[in-house]
């Protein structure tokens, strides 16, 4: 329970803060909330695969965009464009991630956060602004993928010393 409640506040924070600063905020954001979102996603992919995990993730997503507009009506379009994004990054993530089956765990988060963040970082800039933003853009994608890494390691750390035992047998 408490990495949906870790996801949410990352959410609403990263809308939020995007809400009154505008997109200079998004690269930080983007390494320190949104790819939080991305490596807590993948643990809750696991806890989730086989107990209503599309429902379960359309209501997350759902909830982080609701919870931002509450607190702030203001970020109505950033949570909108949110939502839009995160729901475009969930069905990436999972088919990248579920592509993967076969690698070890550590592989599979961080591919498929490779391939989210790229996808994350085109949609919710252009969505929440407008328009195409390259620096926003190209930001949030590097600031998202070394992130997210980081966050593997942290949320994943029982997971590391079997990657790097399958790395040394072969």
């Amino acid at each position: 329970m408490w990495i949906v409640l870790a996801y949410l506040a990352a959410n609403v924070a990263a809308n939020l803060s995007v809400a009154h600063f505008g997109p200079i905020s998004t690269p930080i954001n983007a390494f320190l909330l949104i790819a939080f979102d991305l490596v807590a996603r993948d643990k809750l992919h696991e806890q989730w695969s086989r107990k209503h995990l599309w429902p379960k993730m359309l209501m997350l997503v759902g909830a982080g965009a609701l919870l931002s507009w509450f607190i702030n009506r203001n970020a109505g379009s950033i949570a909108t464009a949110s939502f839009i994004a995160f729901l475009l990054t969930g069905i990436t993530d999972t088919a990248v991630y579920q592509g993967l089956k076969k690698h070890p765990r550590f592989v599979k988060i961080n591919s498929s956060n490779i391939v989210s963040a790229a996808v994350d970082s085109i949609a919710f800039p252009t969505l929440a602004f407008g328009a195409f933003i390259p620096y926003a853009v190209f930001g949030q994608f590097f600031a998202k993928v070394f992130g997210g890494y980081i966050w593997s390691l942290i949320l994943f750390r029982k997971d590391r010393s079997k990657f790097h035992d399958g790395l040394k047998t072969t």
